[in-house]
């Protein structure tokens, strides 16, 4: 696992996990890196200082990372369920309903479904708030 320090092009400056930095490039490559605060997808690492613990040698667990990354997949598992339990799913037409909830021509209440990263940004630059739906991590009986 790694953490980076990283800043979007509006000047927020928030802290991510990826299992290492390849990981980070192919996320931020395929658009998936974005600020929690304005969803910028213009994202990028900033300068850190590397964290030394002292004189001493410590070697970390060796399952350390697996154990994070389990505990991640766990977390994101239950996120997407609670969304999947608990809001409408509305498809393709999530901008449309998410706008009009949002500006007071529909039922307010919770929804998710799909909509193409433009639409997203619309939203957001009008102010709808809006916020990505965890992947669903593989099974675990499914993970080698």
């Amino acid at each position: 696992m790694i953490r980076y320090a990283l800043s979007c092009d509006q000047g927020h400056g928030f802290e991510a996990w990826f299992g290492g930095s390849a990981d980070y490039d192919d996320q931020a490559a395929r658009g998936l890196v974005e600020c929690p605060v304005c969803g910028s997808n213009a994202v990028s690492k900033q300068i850190m200082a590397p964290l030394v613990a002292g004189t001493k040698k410590s070697t970390p667990s060796p399952d350390a990372a697996a154990k994070m990354r389990t505990m991640m997949m766990e977390a994101a598992r239950e996120v997407r369920s609670h969304v999947e339990q608990n809001f409408d799913y509305v498809g393709d037409a999530f901008a449309r309903e998410a706008r009009d909830i949002h500006e007071g021509r529909s039922e307010k209440r919770e929804i998710y479904g799909e909509a193409t990263p433009a639409d997203v940004k619309k939203l957001r630059d009008d102010g709808v708030p809006v916020a990505p739906l965890p992947s669903l991590p593989p099974d675990k009986s499914e993970v080698h």
